[in-house]
Formats: C-alpha cells, structure tokens, sequence
C-alpha cells in the first residue's frame, strides 16, 4: 500500500450528522489509508445521529467517535472529490475537482430501521467510488 493517499474525498451533507459520516465511515473501512476521508456539514449538528452510529455498528463499522464539522473552503479546496448529499448550493465550487452529488434520505429524526436501506445505498455508492479512484492512473 502507497504510504501516501491517491486521493482525498470530501463528504458533506447538511448536518454532518448521518449521511456524510456513514459514507466516511465506510470510504475510510473499505480504503483504509489509500484514501484520505474528510466529512464535513453547511450546518453541522451537535452530534451524530444515534441511528446511524447503531446501524453502521451492525455491520462492523464504528463511527461513534466521529464528530459533525462546518463545511470549509479549505476542505473543498484540499480534496480531489467532493460528494455532496443534499447540502444544495453551500458546497463552494472549484476547478479540478470531481463532483458528485448522491441523492439520499436524510436519517435525521428516522430510527435504525430507517436508517439501513439509506446506509446500505450509501455502501453500493462508495463501493462504486472506491472501484473508480483505484482505477484512477
């Protein structure tokens, strides 16, 4: 494995609280250190949501230490790929980068049972990414 990452993505949704923490989550366990993870919110929540926490534990993914972050240009800026999941026209916009916009339920306010088919779509999708940066020449 490559001691530096072959590229960097950005996940970002509203509240950095479910959606974007759930595909970091799953980018950072499929792609270890190949990849660097960054997530981040226009409008971060106080923590994440409890329900994605549980149902990526289901599946041998922790992100319970995780912790929302506000969306910055630095981040936007330091990233190869930027995913956003309904963030709309907060996400700042520069040349270079590899955008993609994922539309997904949001899990906020859902319980786990909820919550799984969106995590498991958030999987396929990043699975998909993976496969495309590995790709990358």
């Amino acid at each position: 494995m490559p001691s530096t990452p072959v590229a960097s993505v950005l996940f970002v949704c509203v509240h950095n609280a479910g959606r974007s923490q759930m595909a970091a989550g799953f980018l950072a366990h499929l792609a270890g250190d190949r990849v660097e993870v960054r997530s981040a919110g226009s409008l971060p929540a106080d923590e994440v949501n409890p329900a994605a926490v549980e149902a990526m534990k289901e599946i041998g993914v922790d992100i319970a230490d995780a912790r929302p972050k506000v969306l910055t240009t630095e981040a936007v800026q330091a990233s190869d790929y930027v995913i956003t999941m309904g963030c709309g026209d907060a996400c700042p916009v520069f040349p270079g980068k590899r955008y993609l916009d994922w539309a997904l339920d949001d899990p906020a306010g859902q319980g786990v049972e909820a919550v799984r088919p969106i995590r498991d779509a958030i999987k396929a999708r990043v699975e998909e990414l993976v496969a495309e940066i590995d790709a990358r020449p």
